[in-house]
């Protein structure tokens, strides 16, 4: 096992635990370095890490959520066991779309999508959408607080606000007509489903399009971002599972000691960093806007393209 590999292997998942979960795509990024620092490994066995490599991330959510996402905990009840197993039946129907879309054009996206380009086209529309959006629900706001709807954060409930203040979390401008999880209703986790379809073109971001789409569809960005990770799970299993498959049976991959060391770094980093950058990002969602990501996709894209267009061609 080369050490020089391993650390490649370990800077991979650093970049997996940090962008998955932020909206600024760790297919991205990943598609990215790898255009500057190569693993030693073949064609076949990288493109299979690439997605494999989730599988640490997904882990954190498993282990940061496992109370809420067990139907079985001791400790709930009939009425928490049954809220339990219809917030799963929301996100197995969430994931529906993409699964239908993005199988049978797998291979299609892989040979024409992943490539420098297209992320950074990818990066940069979608960053200009974050902007607009949040943008859109600050001025819905201003005129929801000046209406005299919402109470303006920070301000105690009194009787004009009492209702509003019961039913939007008071804390920056995190609003939307949804305030939790549990209440989020079929047809908005289906709709939130649909949305990440876009995020079969690499350079969207998974979590940016199911974000997009829960503020499009009334939820807070607290509420947008957590069903995010929740469908997170059967997406990434999913998507491994394919992957491995691929490897395996179709191009008749093999996993020797050097394959599973690289594997094995690169995951177990990507599940400590996604700890970290999970519940940093569930505390500044409940205070800032989504805006600072946009503006660094914008960065991030320009600078990406320049590169391609005009250094690497």
């Amino acid at each position: 096992m080369d050490p020089i590999e391993l650390l490649k292997s370990a800077f991979l998942g650093l970049v997996e635990g940090i962008t998955e979960w932020l909206p600024i795509s760790s297919t991205g990024h990943m598609i990215l370095v790898d255009e500057f620092m190569k693993l030693n490994v073949t064609e076949e066995f990288l493109n299979m890490f690439l997605v494999v490599i989730q599988l640490g991330a997904i882990l954190a959510v498993c282990a940061l959520f496992f109370h809420e996402l067990n139907p079985f905990s001791p400790s709930k009840g009939k009425e928490g066991r049954r809220a339990t197993w219809a917030l799963w039946g929301k996100i197995v129907l969430a994931c529906i779309p993409a699964a239908v879309i993005g199988i049978p054009l797998d291979d299609f996206m892989e040979e024409h999508l992943y490539n420098g380009t297209v992320v950074a086209l990818a990066l940069i529309a979608y960053g200009i959408a974050f902007i607009v959006i949040e943008m859109w629900r600050k001025r819905t706001l201003a005129r929801r607080i000046a209406s005299g709807d919402v109470a303006p954060a920070g301000r105690p409930a009194g009787s004009h606000f009492a209702h509003a203040a019961a039913a939007e979390p008071a804390d920056g401008n995190d609003f939307g007509a949804i305030t939790r999880v549990e209440d989020l209703p079929v047809s908005t986790a289906f709709g939130i489903g649909c949305f990440q379809v876009l995020s079969l073109i690499p350079g969207t971001s998974r979590s940016g399009s199911t974000i997009i789409g829960g503020l499009l569809l009334g939820c807070t960005r607290s509420v947008a971002s957590k069903f995010t990770f929740f469908l997170a799970i059967p997406v990434m299993f999913g998507a491994s599972a394919l992957k491995l498959v691929k490897y395996v049976v179709l191009d008749g991959g093999t996993f020797g000691m050097n394959e599973l060391a690289i594997m094995g770094v690169g995951c177990v980093v990507a599940f400590v960093v996604s700890l970290i950058a999970i519940k940093w990002l569930m505390g500044f969602v409940r205070k800032h806007t989504f805006i600072a990501f946009g503006v660094y996709r914008i960065v991030l894209g320009a600078i990406v393209l320049a590169y391609f267009l005009f250094i690497a061609a």
